[in-house]
């Protein structure tokens, strides 16, 4: 456990670095059909800034944990990217997009927490 605390620890971290914002942390460790442990769902407020917050939640991992993700996908047009840390998965998003899938609520019986913004 004290491992995912880090993990969401650093990736939140990387997050706030590149001032994303509305950082949700969304617990399915106890749904047995949930593709992850945790999601973690942020926001960018352009395509440049999403990718730049993605770039920052890799960076950050590697440099400070030695940590690559299994894999990501949306750099194409950054409206929503996603990175694949096994038990992790980070969501981040336009808030257009964010308002249109609604992880949030789609996994609504999960544990949902949002961490407070810096500003």
């Amino acid at each position: 456990m004290t491992e995912n605390i880090d993990l969401v620890n650093l990736i939140t971290e990387g997050i706030q670095d590149r001032k994303g914002h509305n950082i949700t942390l969304v617990d399915l460790s106890h749904i047995e059909s949930a593709a992850a442990e945790n999601f973690i769902i942020c926001e960018g407020n352009s395509t440049m800034q999403v990718s730049a917050i993605a770039d920052s939640i890799r960076d950050y991992l590697l440099e400070n944990a030695g940590i690559k993700p299994y894999n990501y996908d949306g750099y194409q047009n950054s409206q929503w990217i996603v990175i694949d840390y096994g038990n992790t998965l980070v969501h981040i998003f336009l808030p257009e997009m964010r308002h249109l899938y609604n992880l949030e609520e789609l996994w609504s019986d999960a544990i949902i927490t949002e961490i407070p913004d810096l500003d």
